[in-house]
Formats: C-alpha cells, structure tokens, sequence
C-alpha cells in the first residue's frame, strides 16, 4: 500500500516541505513569503496540500523546549489548523534531535535520500545567518517517525 506523506517545517524566513511516496521522496520545495505571516502559511499548506495529495501531513509540535520565536511558532499553528481542515491525517510530532547538529543531521539524511545533496547545508561561520535549505532537514525529521514506522496489521 502506497503511504502519501507530506512533512512540513518553518523557521525564520522560511517554509519548506518534504513529500514522500511509500517511503521514497519525491519532492520538496521552500518558500521565504510562507514565512510572512500565519495567514500566508496556511495559503500555501493548503496549496501543497491540494497538489500533493497527501494522506498524511506532519507539522511539529511545539513543546516547552521549542528554541524557535513566537512568530515561527505561529506559523507551525496555521500550517497545522489548515491541515485539519482535509480529509488526511494530520500529525503534529515533537522534533527530536539525534545528531551533534543540524549540520551532521542532513549530512545522514542526504545520504538516505541523495537527491537533497543539492541543497545539503554546509555550517556557516559564527556570524553568517543559518542556511535557508536546513528547513528541509528539519522537515525530514519530522516525517521519519511516521514514514519508518511499521505497518499494523
């Protein structure tokens, strides 16, 4: 049975999401206007939403360890409240960090799915902004919970 999955993240400036097909990815994108505002967030979840088809769609929950603003946490919100307006399954997962960095994260994630290498974000000096494209990262942290999950019976 083909699992339709569509994980979607946000960070400052930006949104971007990951769509897998049974396991594979298939695509992903990223958009600095999403980030605008709640209200553009929602437009294009909804806009990914109605193209990809998804059956399930995953945002992150924000939980009291959540280092991100009050503003990224609004968007997440009404990224999550338009997925709950569609007949999917709309999962919202703590995100969870299991490597050193972000940086090491995508390097072991590009290696599972090489056709992010890219957009593989490279660490930048101390004074340089963080890299738009480890939204995507972030995005497949979210959906590997859901996509590596095994079946029930």
């Amino acid at each position: 049975m083909e699992l339709r999955v569509l994980a979607i993240s946000a960070a400052t400036g930006r949104v971007g999401y990951v769509y897998f097909e049974n396991g594979e990815l298939a695509d992903f994108a990223l958009s600095h206007t999403a980030s605008k505002s709640p209200k553009h967030a929602s437009k294009y979840a909804k806009n990914w939403i109605e193209m990809l088809r998804p059956e399930v769609v995953i945002t992150e929950k924000i939980t009291k360890r959540s280092w991100k603003s009050k503003n990224t946490h609004a968007l997440i919100r009404a990224m999550a409240r338009e997925a709950s307006k569609h007949e999917l399954h709309d999962v919202s997962v703590a995100r969870q960090q299991h490597f050193p960095n972000k940086y090491v994260e995508a390097d072991v994630y590009t290696k599972r799915f090489p056709d992010l290498l890219r957009v593989l974000p490279r660490k930048p000096k101390i004074w340089q902004k963080e890299p738009p494209n480890t939204t995507y990262f972030e995005a497949i942290a979210l959906a590997l919970p859901v996509i590596d999950a095994p079946e029930a019976d």
